[in-house]
């Protein structure tokens, strides 16, 4: 394995019209590891995918892939890379192999390499039997790994996934969550965005939180979590109006500021102090008259990391 980093970013900038989408974001992505890229709506992360994959100019800064400058390289680095974005770039006219084979011949393979190229995607995505019909027939599911598989066919040595299990249901997530670790082992170094806290948790060596177009937080999960401060204490109350009282009741024992929910009757906070804090959280809301249907305190996720980084939570595409 080289000792180049597989992606450098730095000072990337990308305004259109008067909104600034990309504010400066340095980025590196060594080779064979998995990067986060996490945000709220309107972060920047599909426009950071757009640019390191060829398919928008920077205003300012300078990135590199595979070794390849984006700008000054971008048709040699189109060979090296693989795109799989937010919704299944498949045609539904033709068959599961004819898209396949399509993606070969646009990447210049021969015929022979570019059949045997196809098998073995159909083999790893599960799509043999279904090789034939049109892509029209295939579910959410089938297409989202066509759409994955005909990434593959170049044999990138980076590859870029913007929210590729968006709109899944949670056995074709698992599945595909299963192949990109498959890839990984294989050597291939991803960048993957996505809405959902838990596969950046499950997939990502490293993770990049930006928000209004800068890198906010970097860092494993762990690391990230570790910055929530301690653990989180949930509780519901059994009646809805006394949501704030609760609040009011457990301050003293909380590290920073509560997610409410006013419809559930919930709320998240991060507190200090381990297991005993829930006996303290029982008596402090007890002496406040409020009534619990349930209290639980947990180790923090990315979630609670969000929220506590950028006020707000994520979803959803983004530009």
């Amino acid at each position: 394995m080289s000792t180049r980093p597989a992606i450098v970013v730095e000072g990337l900038q990308k305004s259109f019209g008067t909104v600034r989408a990309l504010d400066g974001i340095d980025l590196v992505v060594p080779e064979g590891t998995v990067l986060g890229l996490l945000g709220p709506n309107g972060a920047g992360k599909t426009t950071v995918v757009r640019i390191l994959t060829t398919l928008l100019t920077p205003d300012a800064g300078h990135a590199e892939v595979a070794g390849f400058d984006v700008v000054r390289d971008a048709a040699r680095l189109r060979s090296a890379i693989g795109l799989a974005g937010q919704f299944a770039a498949v045609d539904e006219i033709l068959t599961g192999r004819e898209n396949l084979e399509l993606v070969g011949r646009l990447y210049h393979l021969g015929r022979a390499e570019t059949r045997q190229r196809t098998v073995g995607v159909l083999e790893r995505f599960d799509l043999v039997d279904a090789a034939d019909r049109t892509v029209r027939t295939y579910s959410g599911g089938m297409r989202r790994r066509l759409d994955l598989g005909a990434s593959l066919v170049g044999n990138p040595r980076v590859l870029f996934l913007d929210e590729p299990t968006t709109g899944l249901d949670p056995r074709s997530r698992l599945a595909l969550w299963e192949v990109i670790e498959q890839l990984v082992d294989r050597g291939t170094t991803l960048l993957l965005t996505t809405q959902y806290l838990e596969e950046a948790d499950k997939l990502a060596d490293n993770i990049a939180v930006i928000d209004h177009g800068r890198v906010i937080a970097e860092g494993t999960a762990d690391e990230l979590k570790s910055q929530v401060g301690g653990d989180v204490l949930e509780l519901a109350v059994a009646r809805r109006e006394q949501l704030k009282d609760a609040v009011a009741a457990i301050s003293p024992l909380t590290c920073g500021e509560p997610q409410l929910d006013e419809d559930t009757g919930t709320v998240r906070v991060p507190v200090r102090g381990g297991a005993t804090v829930l006996a303290e959280a029982v008596r402090h809301l007890d002496a406040a008259g409020v009534t619990i249907a349930d209290l639980a305190l947990h180790r923090p996720t990315l979630d609670d990391v969000f929220l506590a980084l950028t006020g707000r939570a994520t979803a959803g595409a983004t530009p």
